[in-house]
């Protein structure tokens, strides 16, 4: 297989990382998503790659768009970039006042908007966190589900910070929110 022609897109198997795909060319190497290890960068020449060619797709079938979609999907999930969620509009350009009870001591004053960001950054992390726990291969149903109840906790304990948030549907949910199918 001549490996200098793969390009961004290009879904390929490596022995030791799993199946990835390719998000970045340079000269010698590939950027390389892989679902269980993140991004590395392989060497193009790198005897354990291998490209997955599916069966039954066709150009027509899989087009730049759909590429496109799939990439996003995976940046999304390996923190390439964030959802961007806007702060609700009455606390733009405000500052939270952390005041301890012994006057003597300094106050922090602190931009909502970065407070916010922390707060939207927390959520991602979470969110990649149950991405991975429900993909792990070596945990149980029974271990999946157990760590799952801690990170729906924890959603619910972040219920607070829900007033920031300029849409609701972009609002933490615990337990009592929860649905089930």
């Amino acid at each position: 297989m001549d490996q200098l022609n793969l390009g961004i897109g290009t879904r390929l198997q490596h022995r030791q990382h799993g199946p990835g795909v390719i998000v970045g060319i340079r000269y010698a190497t590939y950027l390389i998503s892989f679902i269980h290890h993140g991004i590395k960068e392989i060497d193009k020449n790198d005897s354990h790659l291998e490209e997955i060619i599916p069966e039954n797709v066709t150009a027509e079938i899989e087009t730049h768009s759909d590429v496109e979609r799939s990439l996003l999907k995976i940046l999304r999930l390996w923190g390439g970039f964030q959802e961007i969620v806007p702060l609700g509009d009455r606390w733009k350009g405000g500052t939270m006042i952390l005041q301890p009870a012994d006057k003597t001591q300094k106050g922090k004053d602190i931009p909502i908007d970065v407070f916010f960001h922390k707060i939207v950054m927390l959520r991602d992390r979470l969110r990649v966190l149950e991405q991975q726990i429900n993909a792990h291969k070596q945990l149980s149903d029974e271990d999946k589900v157990n760590l799952q109840q801690y990170i729906t906790r924890i959603y619910g304990s972040l219920t607070t910070f829900n007033v920031l948030f300029r849409n609701k549907e972009q609002w933490f949910v615990g337990e009592k929110g929860a649905t089930t199918d």
